[in-house]
This record gives C-alpha cells, structure tokens and sequence, in this order.
C-alpha cells in the first residue's frame, strides 16, 4: 500500500476496527454495519422511497414509509440512521484509541489527534452543508453539519473514555441526559415559559436562535444546533460501552448478552420516558438518544453475531467496501452526480417501461455506480483519512 495520507483506514466517520490490548481479531461487522449505514444515506432510501405506490406490495409501501422524518413528535426507522453513526463512531472509537495506547500514545497525544480530526470535520462540514461557501457573507453559512457533530461527539467521548471506567462512563451519559431533560422543562423561555415542547416554544429553537451564528436550517431551530448536540454526544459514549464489551477477552456468549441487555433495557427505558418527554429527533430528546442506543446495540449486535460468531461473512463483502470509504461516498454525493451517469447509461435498457418507473432504475443505477466507485478505491487500497 502507498504512503500517502489517502491510503489510511482510520478517520472519525470510517475508523476500521483494529486490535486492541484485549483481543487482536479484527472485527468485520463493525465496518460491515458502518457500510449498511452509509448505504441508506448513499442512495438506498432514496431508492426505497421511489418504490412507494408502485409495486402493490403493502410490505414495501411500508418500508418506503419508514424513509420519512415525523413532522415532530414521532419515531420513523429513517431517524435511527445518523444517530446509529454517532453509536458506531463510539465503537470504531474504543479500537482505535486502544490501539494507540498500545503503541505507547499518551493521553495528551491522544487528545491532540482528536482535537485535530473535529477541527477537520467541523469544516468539512461546513463545505458540504454550504458549497459553494459564501466565505465573504458568513451570515448566510450554516454551520451546524453532520460531520461537525461527529467530530465533536467523537472528541468529547476520547476524552471521557481515557479518563472513566465503563460504569461511570455510563452514568455520565445518563445524567448527561437527565440535566437536558430538566433543561428543557425547567428553563423558562421568553414568551413560552417553561416545558414548552412545540415547535415554536421550546429551549433548543431560543437557544439556536439566540447563539447560534448563521443560517438554522429550519428556520427557528437547526436540528444539527448547539444545545442538541449535548444529548446526542451521548449516544458515541454509549458505542464506546458496546466497543469495550466487544474487546473483552470473554466468551462470545456473554458478549452477546451484554449487547442484548444494554438493548432491550435502552428501548424500554426509551418507551417509558416517552410518555412525559416524546421522542423526538429535532430535539434529540432523552427518549430518543435511549430509543436509538437501545437500537443500534441489537442491530450491532446483529452484525456481530452473524459475521465474527457465525462466521457467515460473504454477504457482508457489500458492506464492508462502503464502510471502508464512508467519508468518501458521502462527500462524493456533494460533487459527482451519480443519477445524470446512471440516466446516461442505463436510460436505454429501462425506456420500455412505464415511464413511473424510469426513477426507480435510475436510482437503482445510481446506486450500483456508487458501489462500483467504491469498489474499485477498495481494490486500488485507497481509504480516505481525515
């Protein structure tokens, strides 16, 4: 492999498992998961989206449905995507920061690299969020991003793990989200008061309008603001306790029910809370963080169980090749038009058909020149670092 900065597997979206002062066995599924993730983002949901009242199958109508956010109020299977990137993130996080430890990093160092990676991602956030950047009206940037939150999260979370044991660790992120909880119904708002939850009234729309620099996306809050990113910091610490299970020197059997407790106890703790603090993704409210982390310990553990347990790993080669390049395919979609190619070369083998579906296959298109790109990065060793 050369040595350039292009050809490293470790980056903040798309860090590789690596060995650890646990265990030296690589795990497949956590870049498989990743890959399954980015795969949605990359042109997948668009793609179930556009199957909707049109096959006659209720199942796919449903599952097309799932590629919604709620209006407010609510929990769709779309929502649970970013935030099971935030969970990941943790993971990936416990692995790598291991490994550095290993190889003799000091804390200070270690903290330096992190800081240096959400430096990097908070402006390449920007860019995708702005491109072009009117650097010369800097009111008109939005500055809340994806990959802003991600390298935040990520850096707040390096520092919590080299510094707390797995249950305080835990019991930061939960108290974490009781003092948002108590922030948002005892923090009077000017003219709404306190706990005031909608739209208009609540703490994270006055606190973005009040503080936040630029444009907010929705006008009156930015769901990728700054008081929301307190909650959901939460969920990379609670990947950082699924990733030190995984680097357990233990028996694949109590790994597995340790994943399985952490779940169901997240999804239930999520469903209770609801009943005062609704889940809500604009909000990131407590429910949501707990409903989400509950989610992506049993989809990880999914991942795990069938791949590094089972040993069933042929399907996952599809995955891994979009894990290994996320930070890639995500900015790609920001500059390569992969649906005007997919038109170009495929509009002929679908123009037979009824012309509501020419969508479908054009997404369907796009969607196989996307794995394609990144198949042959992977071929070619080509992993983009941050």
């Amino acid at each position: 492999m050369a040595n350039t900065p292009f050809n490293q597997k470790e980056s903040a979206l798309n860090a590789p498992t690596s060995s650890s002062p646990q265990t030296s066995k690589r795990l497949l599924s956590i870049d498989a998961l990743r890959g399954f993730d980015m795969l949605l983002i990359a042109g997948a949901g668009a793609f179930l989206v556009l199957l909707k009242d049109k096959t006659g199958i209720p199942a796919i109508d449903w599952i097309a449905g799932q590629f919604y956010h709620p209006a407010w109020n609510g929990f769709s299977f779309y929502d649970f995507i970013f935030p099971l990137f935030l969970f990941i993130a943790g993971v990936s996080l416990t692995f790598s920061l291991n490994k550095g430890r290993k190889l003799g990093m000091s804390k200070p160092t270690l903290y330096k690299k992190t800081f240096s990676r959400m430096l990097v991602l908070i402006l390449l956030g920007i860019l995708y969020k702005n491109s072009p950047v009117p650097i010369f009206e800097p009111s008109q940037i939005r500055y809340g991003s994806v990959l802003g939150r991600i390298g935040i999260a990520t850096f707040i979370a390096t520092f919590v793990y080299l510094n707390f044991d797995f249950y305080k660790r835990l019991g930061i992120a939960m108290a974490t989200l009781l003092v948002y909880y108590a922030a948002l119904f005892l923090i009077p708002v000017p003219g709404y008061g306190a706990g005031d939850l909608s739209i208009e009234g609540n703490l994270v729309g006055w606190f973005d309008r009040t503080f936040m620099p630029g444009i907010l996306k929705q006008e009156i809050y930015d769901e990728l603001g700054l008081l929301t990113q307190i909650p959901a910091l939460c969920l990379t610490i609670f990947g950082t306790l699924a990733g030190e299970i995984l680097t357990k020197a233990w028996l694949d059997s109590k790994k597995i029910k340790q994943l399985a407790v952490a779940g169901v106890i997240g999804i239930i703790l999520a469903l209770i809370w609801d009943l005062h603090f609704p889940i809500n993704k604009h909000l990131w409210s407590s429910s949501f963080i707990l409903l989400t982390s509950g989610m992506a310990f049993l989809t990880l553990l999914l991942f795990y169980v069938v791949i590094d347990v089972w040993k069933i790993r042929k399907w996952a080669f599809f995955f891994q090749v979009i894990g290994l390049n996320s930070l890639t395919i995500y900015f790609a979609f920001s500059f390569i038009n992969f649906r005007f190619t997919s038109e170009k070369l495929f509009a002929g083998l679908y123009a037979p058909l009824p012309e509501e579906w020419h969508p479908v296959f054009q997404a369907f298109g796009a969607l196989l020149l996307v794995w394609i790109f990144l198949y042959i990065l992977y071929r070619l060793k080509i992993f983009v670092k941050v």
